[in-house]
């Protein structure tokens, strides 16, 4: 089961919705896996700039530990924060500053976006579970009767 994530991370219900989805990680390990994709709120003026940290974070590998950071520190949003995040978890901050700050970083979160509009994203969070919609911070229950079927009609 494929779990696309269209989120932001200077969103508060993409941040109150990251419970429930490690939740749904350790009840179906093993056969969830989750693609997150940036889907940036004109009024958040954080979302692009924390998008492309995480882009840079991922060319190093460390894409999930840079998102994880960015969520729990969410109301602290910043240039500061993101350096602070690379040096913490090791980054080579010369190639992490090259990666956020370039043309493909911006290319990625537009065509993320791109993506989103296209399967019907309006507000974030928005997930597709196997292409099912599933939109908002909705409460473990939601995501496990749509993974519970799915996983059913597999067998």
């Amino acid at each position: 089961i494929t779990i696309v994530d269209y989120s932001e991370f200077q969103c508060p219900f993409c941040a109150r919705s990251r419970v429930t989805l490690d939740n749904i990680k350790k009840r179906y390990e093993g056969k969830v896996r989750f693609v997150f994709k940036n889907y940036p709120l004109p009024f958040h003026k954080e979302a692009i700039p924390s998008g492309k940290a995480a882009y840079a974070a991922n060319k190093q590998g460390k894409f999930w530990a840079y998102h994880d950071k960015l969520f729990e520190n969410q109301k602290n949003l910043s240039e500061a924060l993101y350096i602070k995040i690379a040096t913490e978890l090791g980054l080579n901050l010369a190639q992490f500053n090259k990666d956020r700050n370039s043309t493909a970083a911006e290319k990625a979160i537009e065509q993320d976006t791109k993506d989103g509009v296209q399967v019907g994203v309006r507000g974030t969070p928005f997930f597709l579970i196997n292409g099912v919609p599933l939109s908002g911070a909705q409460p473990i229950s939601a995501f496990e009767r749509v993974i519970d079927r799915l996983l059913a009609e597999k067998k």
